[in-house]
């Protein structure tokens, strides 16, 4: 499956490539706080002109090496990651923590060590499983930024918990609202919360792979109430305080009732993707997108709750 996949790519990148001067990322590293640095992605949908880079990705620095958390989008996304790693500190990466199996996420991991590869035992799991759809999906939307890249499964599994490395407090906190196995990471020393696509802020979140909005809402909760100053969402600007949280409560209140009550209405999905999206939502980027997406893996699991409360009278 694995070399079907690789052969099937390089048939979509064709033959005459541009070279890989043509595609180097913005990577611009914020520090954020001393130690902690962020590298910024735009809050759009996967494409060409973006190269896929979509995504937060941060690392920190300790007493003895540096800690990643997430790889980016491709191999080539990793390789510059490492490159400005490199052009910051001399130390070397001792710790690759992946956030869940989302290919903007964990498609750079080939840029690492492999023995410093860290994710939870069910991201390893649908990463393997899902991987390869992932890699031909990306490979035709993003043509020759993905050139090389191939899905590395993790090599070392976490258990929530706090952990010192390299002089550093840091928690790792298993979730499950985004993806199913959605880890979060909290510095302990910055107060800096790394949550991933737990949350998302001014753009839209996506919901392919959520248990159920009730779950992601629930542990959005458990993360607000966390010893937090700074936030760093999987996408979206770095915040201070709870204002991404306020946010996400909102949308996903929102998205949760509007599909809820369409259902129970008897609407079509194709008449849910048209219902208006309210004003508060300007500044969330990509919604309608996501709002149509969400009816698509969403919609029949609310059409099935409508009609077995009709069918118990209610």
């Amino acid at each position: 499956m694995r070399n079907a996949t690789l052969i099937l790519a390089s048939l979509l990148l064709g033959a005459g490539a541009a070279s890989a001067d043509s595609y180097r990322y913005s990577l611009e590293p914020v520090e954020i706080v001393p130690d902690v640095w962020v590298l910024e992605g735009v809050r759009e949908d996967f494409a060409r002109d973006n190269g896929g880079n979509i995504v937060n990705t941060a690392f920190i620095l300790t007493e003895e090496g540096v800690v990643v958390f997430d790889t980016g989008p491709s191999r080539r996304y990793g390789e510059q990651m490492r490159e400005v790693i490199a052009s910051i500190t001399d130390l070397p990466v001792t710790h690759v923590f992946l956030s869940h199996h989302h290919p903007d996420h964990v498609f750079g991991n080939q840029a690492f060590a492999p023995d410093t590869l860290y994710a939870l035992e069910g991201t390893i799991a649908l990463l393997r499983a899902q991987g390869d759809d992932f890699t031909e999906n990306l490979y035709r939307t993003l043509g020759d930024w993905m050139r090389g890249t191939e899905v590395v499964l993790p090599t070392q599994r976490v258990s929530p918990g706090r952990i010192t490395l390299g002089g550093r407090e840091i928690e790792l906190i298993a979730m499950s609202g985004h993806s199913g196995a959605d880890l979060v990471l909290l510095d302990h020393a910055s107060g800096v919360l790394l949550a991933a696509d737990m949350v998302f802020y001014r753009r839209a979140p996506t919901t392919p792979h959520t248990p159920g909005l009730e779950v992601w809402r629930e542990e959005l909760r458990e993360l607000e109430a966390l010893d937090f100053h700074y936030l760093v969402p999987g996408h979206g600007p770095v915040a201070e305080g709870t204002a991404p949280f306020d946010q996400m409560h909102d949308y996903l209140a929102w998205l949760d009732d509007t599909l809820r009550d369409a259902a129970r209405q008897g609407l079509t999905a194709s008449e849910v993707m048209a219902l208006p999206i309210p004003a508060r939502f300007d500044e969330v980027a990509v919604a309608r997108h996501e709002l149509i997406r969400s009816v698509t893996h969403l919609y029949g699991g609310y059409e099935r709750d409508a009609l077995a409360l009709l069918a118990e009278g209610g």
